[in-house]
């Protein structure tokens, strides 16, 4: 309508025409026909007014709308951070729970190998001990069925005294031949005892003979019979000994049974 009334004045044949040279918020002159002029601001109040009316429920709607408008996203946004949230959380728990797992788990397998270790070492200080037992028990049942000859060398020292120069050198072969198995067994930690002196100790040695003498203390090795040998902490053969017993003690009415008549 306001349009329409603008063309009316645009339009020169208009009734209204405003002349030359008149600004346009003037007043326009009053027509030839006063019934139009009425009309016409009749109309333009009408528009007027029809304009004011648009205009105060966009403005009275504005800001809910607006607000409206605005809140939702910003609804949507804060719920689409809730899950979020909430979904790294879930997240969160769940990792801590694969950890919590992946460590007892790690821990297991520490425990697993420490087991294995320890097994595995005691596996070869068994087997340490097991070949050391046996490399012993081979060198006693290589060792022992040479110590007879190493008496009879002994005894022959002891007994055989050689008188002319012949006998002095068979003599003194046989001697080396002794001297050279004694070495070697040396070498491979063969020791013979020296018990003569020391207190008898059955782990060691075998009494053979016992001897009743004040001279020494009872229980004490007063002669070796036959020598013995240790290889290591192992007895190849005790020796075997006389110990000397408690002497008999002289009682006076024994040496002179009459005395005690007269």
């Amino acid at each position: 309508m306001i349009d329409d009334e603008k063309q009316q004045d645009q339009d020169p044949n208009s009734t209204g025409e405003t002349p030359e040279g008149s600004p346009a918020s003037e007043n326009p002159p009053a027509p030839e026909n006063s019934n139009g002029a009425a009309d016409w601001e009749l109309e333009l109040a009408r528009a007027y007014q029809s304009a004011q009316d648009d205009r105060s429920p966009a403005n009275a709607s504005g800001p809910a709308v607006t607000g409206s408008s605005t809140n939702s996203p910003t609804a949507e946004a804060a719920e689409s951070w809730k899950r979020e949230l909430a979904q790294a959380n879930d997240e969160k728990e769940a990792l801590k729970t694969q950890l919590q797992a992946a460590s007892a788990q790690l821990e297991e397998l520490k425990n697993q190998n420490l087991r294995l270790a320890a097994d595995f070492e005691n596996f070869r200080r068994r087997t340490q001990k097991e070949k050391e037992e046996l490399d012993l028990q081979a060198r006693c049942l290589t060792i022992k069925p040479l110590l007879p000859v190493i008496d009879n060398f002994e005894r022959a020292r002891s007994h055989i005294k050689p008188q002319t120069d012949g006998e002095m050198n068979i003599h003194k072969s046989y001697q080396s031949v002794y001297k050279q198995m004694v070495d070697s067994l040396k070498q491979i930690g063969v020791s013979p005892m020296r018990p003569e002196g020391e207190q008898f100790d059955p782990n060691l040695h075998e009494a053979l003979l016992s001897e009743p003498t004040d001279e020494h203390e009872e229980g004490t090795i007063i002669q070796e019979l036959e020598r013995g040998y240790i290889l290591g902490d192992r007895v190849l053969r005790h020796a075997k000994v006389k110990v000397a017993a408690a002497g008999l003690s002289v009682v006076a009415s024994d040496e002179n049974p009459d005395s005690s008549e007269s």
